[in-house]
């Protein structure tokens, strides 16, 4: 069974991968884990207290990952162990997933470098956090998901549409009616 490593850290955006790693678990019948920057317990955006499964050098010594969702949250610093993380799963190929300021971690790993991307970070924003911009903005593609080789991003408020990618990409779903009825019950079309 493959893993799908999902990063948390103080304030992530738990809603924008929960429809995601559901089905992910539930469906594909894949190893979900946490992994963070240290073990201590993380409180999200919407208030739940996570405890991480794996800290980054543990994460470093599995072999069987799949993938890795990164979830958005606020514009943070980022260590050197998630950066490392991120370009071991780029060059091994794997799933690299993320959402709303989540592709923060990506351009900063230099992952968006020579891939088009989405985020929900506006160049106004960065802007008035008077912080460095993470983003090559000439790689930008305003949509709400876009897929790039390996890569996915997507803005928040397109978590469904995300999820539903992330689906596809790892063939969740074998049988395309079930996943468009699914896609029909959540968005009421």
């Amino acid at each position: 069974m493959g893993k799908i490593i999902c990063f948390i850290s103080d304030e992530f955006a738990d809603f924008e991968i929960t429809l995601a790693l559901h089905k992910i678990r539930n469906v594909g019948k894949k190893e979900v884990l946490t992994v963070a920057y240290s073990d201590k317990a993380i409180v999200s955006e919407s208030g739940l207290t996570y405890r991480p499964d794996l800290i980054f050098h543990e994460a470093m010594a599995l072999n069987d990952i799949e993938g890795l969702l990164i979830p958005g949250g606020p514009i943070r610093n980022q260590q050197q162990e998630l950066t490392d993380f991120i370009i071991k799963l780029d060059q091994e190929g794997k799933m690299i997933a993320a959402i709303c300021n989540g592709p923060q971690y990506l351009g900063r790993a230099g992952l968006l470098h020579h891939r088009r991307f989405t985020t929900s970070c506006s160049v106004e924003s960065i802007n008035q956090l008077h912080v460095e911009d993470p983003f090559p903005r000439d790689n930008y593609v305003d949509k709400r998901v876009v897929r790039d080789g390996h890569v996915l991003t997507a803005k928040g408020r397109a978590f469904v549409d995300f999820s539903f990618e992330i689906f596809d990409y790892l063939g969740i779903y074998a049988n395309a009616n079930e996943k468009r009825e699914l896609f029909r019950d959540i968005m009421d079309r």
